[in-house]
């Protein structure tokens, strides 16, 4: 009887020692309610909601009214935008200088199009001149009108003639860039000079 009875000795010490280290496990580790969950469930969601409401960066004086873009369009990012506004004008430019018509149709509107078309019939187009630097001075006006946004670039560009630095020029052009807001196509298209 002895025998028997120390096997179920055994079972009680190892049935005691597995509570213990249950409460003990519990006590350092913690246990997981309803409560702590429902925490974690609505940190989440405010997170999210505080990602989908992206704030405008933190803009120069001089690019402040980038403001609106970010308001009006998904994805906006300036520093992307004034980089292909800036590549748009030296394209536009150096096509114009070089009565590229062709490329000019897919980066301008309609009206400026024919615009530029009409100069470079009349032979007021210059293909000796390049470009020295470019900078984006500011943004003048940002609008939106009839689903369509329009920013305003100042530009001030340097260019020379004949590879000769000494020729070099500056210059201030003040273009209109604009989007159909609703339209998935990620081209902007130049609207006024």
């Amino acid at each position: 009887m002895v025998y028997g009875d120390l096997k179920i000795f055994d079972i009680i010490i190892f049935a005691a020692i597995a509570i213990f280290l249950v409460f003990r496990l519990r006590n350092i580790l913690g246990k997981k309610t309803g409560f702590q969950k429902q925490i974690n469930e609505d940190s989440m969601v405010t997170k999210k909601t505080k990602e989908a409401k992206t704030t405008t960066p933190q803009l120069q004086d001089n690019l402040s009214k980038l403001s609106i873009a970010y308001e009006a369009l998904k994805d906006f990012d300036h520093k992307n935008f004034l980089d292909g506004a800036k590549l748009a004008f030296e394209t536009i430019i150096n096509a114009f200088n070089k009565g590229e018509k062709k490329t000019l149709k897919g980066l301008l509107t309609k009206n400026v199009f024919n615009s530029f078309e009409s100069a470079i019939d009349g032979g007021n187009h210059d293909p000796s001149y390049q470009f020295y630097s470019l900078i984006v001075e500011g943004i003048d006006n940002v609008v939106i009108e009839d689903d369509v946004i329009k920013i305003t670039i100042r530009f001030i560009s340097e260019q020379f003639k004949n590879n000769d630095e000494s020729t070099v020029s500056k210059r201030q052009d003040i273009w209109t860039f604009e989007k159909n807001i609703s339209n998935k196509d990620l081209r902007w298209f130049l609207s006024s000079t």
